[in-house]
């Protein structure tokens, strides 16, 4: 029960009516009217700019517009419209619109807040992709996040979503992760291998791939020219490699549904395909590229060579698709990769990318629109660093992994829900910085155990009431039976608004790819459900439990289940539990 989508409709019709009645002109661009909660409570609850964005279309000023509105959204649910600004138009709603969402967060439980505006469309969100060469850094793990709860969001919203991770199992780096693998395995073998040579990955983790190989092969290998066994490490490796990111992401609540290989595109022809009908389609040619300004480009190279048109679809230079030595360039793949995406059925595609992929981003565009002859749209959501302290200060390069501290040593430390909460704590384009230490306090500094705390004390209100009420049913038929007009103190009415905003939050971080918001949200909605708790140990007529009146322990125990399953379904959309009990 969207109410904000409600009064638009509401409104859009209102406008359709003056247009026959002949007050507006007709066909009026109405896709750019809105309702949302004003920012200041106090002018209302739902504000609608209307007459600001119809009022130069239609030829008459926007505070005289406003006012014709208005005139047509007075009805038993709107108990007073107000005109504000210039034109701006605030409609202050009836109780009983309220108690009527919350008899249908109950009624609804967990799929309260969900939608159908996604009509089953398939969108591919693609995430993680790290490397195979060595454990998940920290960055990864907030790309993990963010593409988890934006592919949550939008299952949500009514979307058909595929969660993809592409396996970099190509090219230079897992030779060089072979190379150093077998150093390990010399090593294994009894080797001094001193230093680890620059160039090759010096971290702890290969060293039980390394042993494992010794045991498989003994010196077999220890002395032998690296054609003989390169195939080999580099196999063993990538499978070990990503068998432990697998582990780090479980260990993150993160699955995906597709784990697609790089190397199976060349294996099956596929790059070379596609090459071959964008060359059949124009698209291709050969040509010399001027030199990029600013930043040198990897695939940049002075000479004539095999161009791909990006700019024909957007993008600010062709792009080459085949180094100097006749080995195709990253793009090359990727272009392949994301044709398959398009084959399979997914004309909406999603990348969750590292900050520095953001000079990638606009030629893959290029690219999806090309291979889908404009038919596919791709979106990038870039995230930014994280950086790391505990009590303010930097945390040190982790032992393990050599450079970087692990993903899993994070976890490890602080939990699952403290990373997946914190990841989300700033738009994903925002640098985050994440202190070890503040994210396992037990106060309200911490958001993520001040949200789950409301959830447990939502339980434990829950417990206590068949306590001290003897057999009465918490069931959810029985508390939207209860009478709600008798939540009629200024905090209870704030926290059922509060309550009714829960479908807009979730459908516009859908439909936005900003699962912040929920997090934003939940932290306000515990914060006013903490106030409230706080307010009935002060004025015991606001207990949640009132033993003299079986009435109105009903309607508010109703209001903490409600408040109860929205918390809990917003921690379920970003990964997080929501604990019964807080330990």
């Amino acid at each position: 029960m969207n109410i904000f989508n409600e009064f638009e409709r509401r409104i859009t019709a209102a406008l359709s009516a003056m247009a026959a009645d002949g007050e507006l002109p007709e066909g009026l661009d109405l896709s750019r009217v809105v309702c949302e909660p004003p920012r200041d409570r106090s002018h209302g609850d739902i504000s609608t700019n209307a007459a600001m964005v119809l009022a130069k279309e239609a030829g008459i000023p926007p505070r005289a517009l406003a006012e014709k509105i208005a005139a047509r959204l007075r009805s038993p649910d709107v108990e007073k419209v107000e005109l504000a600004g210039p034109g701006f138009i605030n409609l202050s709603l009836a109780p009983h619109v309220f108690e009527e969402v919350l008899r249908a967060s109950l009624a609804q439980g967990a799929r309260f807040g969900a939608s159908t505006i996604g009509e089953g469309a398939k969108v591919n969100v693609e995430y993680v992709s790290a490397n195979p060469t060595g454990p998940m850094h920290v960055g990864h793990g907030r790309g993990a996040v963010v593409g988890d709860a934006i592919a949550s969001l939008l299952a949500f919203a009514g979307y058909a979503v595929t969660r993809e991770y592409y396996i970099n199992d190509a090219g230079s780096q897992v030779d060089v992760l072979a190379r150093s693998v077998h150093l390990r395995y010399r090593e294994a073998l009894g080797e001094r291998v001193g230093e680890i040579p620059a160039g090759l990955y010096p971290g702890d983790y290969l060293k039980p791939i390394g042993e494992k190989l010794a045991q498989l092969h003994g010196p077999k290998f220890a002395k032998a020219p690296e054609a003989h066994w390169l195939t080999v490490f580099r196999d063993a490796a990538i499978e070990a490699m990503m068998a432990l990111i697998r582990a780090d992401l479980a260990a993150l609540g993160i699955r995906h549904d597709v784990f697609f290989s790089e190397r199976s595109l060349s294996a099956e022809g596929k790059v070379e395909a596609v090459i071959a009908e964008l060359e059949a389609r124009g698209l291709v040619y050969q040509g010399r590229l001027p030199p990029p300004k600013g930043q040198v480009d990897s695939d940049w190279e002075d000479r004539e060579q095999m161009l791909f048109r990006s700019t024909a679809y957007g993008d600010d230079v062709d792009r080459p698709l085949r180094k100097s030595d006749g080995s195709l360039t990253y793009f090359a793949s990727d272009i392949a990769y994301h044709a398959t995406k398009f084959q399979r059925g997914f004309n909406q595609m999603i990348d969750v990318l590292g900050a520095d992929h953001g000079g990638y981003v606009k030629r893959m565009q290029a690219a999806v629109r090309a291979v889908s002859a404009g038919a596919a749209t791709l979106e990038a959501r870039l995230c930014q660093l994280v950086r790391l302290f505990r009590h303010g200060e930097p945390v040190k390069m982790s032992k393990r992994a050599g450079d970087f501290v692990t993903l899993r040593e994070v976890v490890d430390e602080v939990g699952a829900d403290a990373v997946r909460f914190m990841m989300l704590m700033r738009k994903n384009d925002a640098p985050l910085d994440f202190d070890l230490a503040k994210v396992i306090e037990q106060s309200k500094d911490n958001p993520v155990f001040y949200v789950q705390y409301a959830h447990a004390r939502c339980e434990s209100v829950r417990r206590q009431a068949t306590e001290v009420l003897g057999e009465f049913d918490l069931g959810s038929g029985t508390l939207a039976a209860a009478d709600l007009n008798l939540l009629a103190d200024p905090s209870e009415r704030s926290l059922l608004k509060l309550l009714a905003q829960y479908p807009r939050v979730v459908e516009q971080a859908a439909q936005a790819r900003e699962p912040h918001r929920t997090t934003f949200y939940l932290y306000e909605l515990a914060s006013e459900f903490h106030a409230l708790w706080n307010k009935g140990k002060d004025f015991p007529d606001l207990r949640f439990i009132n033993q003299n009146s079986t009435s109105l322990s009903a309607a508010r125990l109703a209001l903490v289940t409600g408040v109860r399953n929205v918390i809990a379904s917003g921690l379920t959309l970003i990964g997080v539990s929501a604990p019964e009990e807080m330990r």
